[in-house]
C-alpha cells in the first residue's frame, strides 16, 4: 500500500508538471505573437509621421535652410570641441611630463640620501 500512494503521488506531480509546461509555453507563443502586432502596429504610427515631416520639410524652403545652418553649427561646434581637445591632450602631456621630472629627482635625492636601498632593490628584482 504505501508504494501506490507513492505512485499515485507521483503522477500527480507528474500532471502537475506538464500543465505548468504547457501552460508556459502557451504564454510565451501568446505574449510574442501580442509583442509582435503592438511592435509593428507602434513601428507603422511612427514611420506615418516620420514621412509627414519629411514630406512637409520638401515642401518648405525654410526647412532647408534651417537645415543648413544647423549642419554648419554643428560642423563649426564639432571643430571647436577637437581644438579643444587637442589642447587638453597637449595640456595633460605636459603634466605627465612634468610628474614625470619630479619623479626623477626624487629618486635622484632619495639615492643620495639611502644609496644602499636602491641596491637592494634591483639585487631583489
Amino acid at each position: 500500500m504505501i508504494k501506490v500512494a507513492y505512485v499515485r503521488e507521483g503522477s500527480k506531480n507528474m500532471s502537475q508538471q506538464d500543465g505548468f509546461s504547457s501552460g508556459f509555453l502557451l504564454g510565451t507563443l501568446i505574449g510574442g505573437v501580442v509583442g509582435g502586432v503592438l511592435g509593428a502596429v507602434i513601428t507603422s504610427r511612427l514611420d506615418a509621421r516620420l514621412i509627414a515631416e519629411d514630406e512637409e520639410g520638401l515642401t518648405d524652403g525654410e526647412n532647408d535652410s534651417q537645415i543648413r545652418a544647423a549642419r554648419k553649427r554643428q560642423m563649426r561646434a564639432s571643430a571647436h570641441e577637437n581644438v579643444e581637445i587637442e589642447a587638453t591632450r597637449r595640456s595633460l602631456e605636459d603634466k605627465i611630463a612634468q610628474l614625470n621630472a619630479t619623479i626623477d629627482d626624487v629618486r635622484k635625492q632619495l639615492g643620495n640620501v639611502n644609496p644602499n636601498s636602491s641596491q637592494e632593490i634591483n639585487e631583489q628584482s
